[in-house]
């Protein structure tokens, strides 16, 4: 499990920084990628990276401003081209479908795969499967915007071989039954449960990204012992009021946040074009008291998230 960043700025592109979009890559956990907002540019922003599109199975937009959705368009148009391209499933909030689908009939362009839509309109359970849940809570900007709290399922443990290989158990498909959890008779009489050889489960991570916000509790839940969480950072330290006047958060009341929610490591980006350069790294240097942990982004970061102890 990855995350690369596509576009960490906010508002508009600068030559620093693309608009908001974060890939989640999860190509060994079901070969595919999820996208977090598709700010302008993201497929060229793609270009530059190993991501392949037709990799791409779910889209989630935190809220419809533009600089998180105008390049949405344009990625779904050209996946139709890249060969064998899976169905693509995009979350949002209501209208993100009239967007994508005006935009395609306008323009005259057809898919060559399914493209469904899942509009949300509430707090909780967006999408789950065997080996990943996605949950949603709304957050506190000018338009209707959420942040979503990504939890992966629980490995099963190991087969405890050693123990197996002091009992005497030959190595085969015996190994196999027993890493179902199965009773296997061995050649001897023996019998065996699988249960007995299994190492402990193997915790899933957890990631929470928010979309644009002020503070609030919500954040917290979203970020409750996550393994990363990402958060905007468009404003420093000290610039509250100005925050709160245009629905953003600083970073000190960022990591703030992440301090309560217990979060591991703490990810600032939606940085805005104000803070350049060394300026930038600013945003997290001034709040390491608060919450040690934490990083700007830039855009093309790749940033590995390992299991934990």
């Amino acid at each position: 499990m990855e995350l690369q960043f596509l576009g960490t700025g906010a508002g508009s592109p600068s030559k620093q920084r693309n608009v908001t979009s974060t890939a989640l890559k999860l190509l060994d956990e079901r070969n595919a990628v999820w996208l977090f907002d598709v700010g302008e540019a993201t497929q060229h922003q793609i270009l530059r990276t190993s991501i392949r599109p037709r990799k791409i199975e779910k889209i989630f937009i935190t809220h419809l401003h533009g600089d998180h959705i105008f390049g949405l368009p344009g990625l779904v148009s050209s996946r139709s081209f890249q060969g064998n391209a899976g169905p693509l499933t995009i979350y949002g909030p209501h209208g993100i479908r009239d967007f994508v689908m005006t935009s395609l009939k306008v323009s005259g362009t057809r898919l060559s795969y399914p493209l469904k839509f899942v509009d949300i309109d509430h707090d909780g359970l967006v999408f789950k499967d065997k080996t990943f849940s996605v949950y949603a809570r709304s957050l506190d900007h000018k338009i209707t915007c959420f942040g979503y709290r990504i939890v992966e399922a629980d490995h099963p443990g190991e087969l405890l071989v050693d123990k197996l290989k002091k009992l005497g158990v030959p190595s085969g498909p015996v190994y196999g039954q027993l890493k179902a959890g199965k009773k296997v008779t061995l050649d001897d009489g023996r019998v065996i449960d699988g249960h007995d050889f299994i190492g402990p489960a193997q915790s899933g991570r957890i990631v929470a990204i928010m979309g644009d916000t002020r503070p609030v509790d919500n954040t917290v839940a979203l970020a409750k012992n996550v393994d990363v969480m990402v958060h905007e950072a468009t404003f420093a330290k000290g610039e509250e009021k100005m925050a709160h006047r245009y629905y953003h958060s600083t970073s000190e009341q960022a990591a703030k946040l992440a301090k309560r929610a217990h979060a591991k490591r703490l990810l600032l980006t939606h940085i805005s074009a104000r803070y350049t350069g060394k300026v930038a790294y600013q945003l997290a240097y001034q709040v390491r008291d608060i919450f040690p942990n934490t990083r700007v982004v830039n855009d093309f970061d790749d940033i590995d998230i390992p299991f934990h102890g």
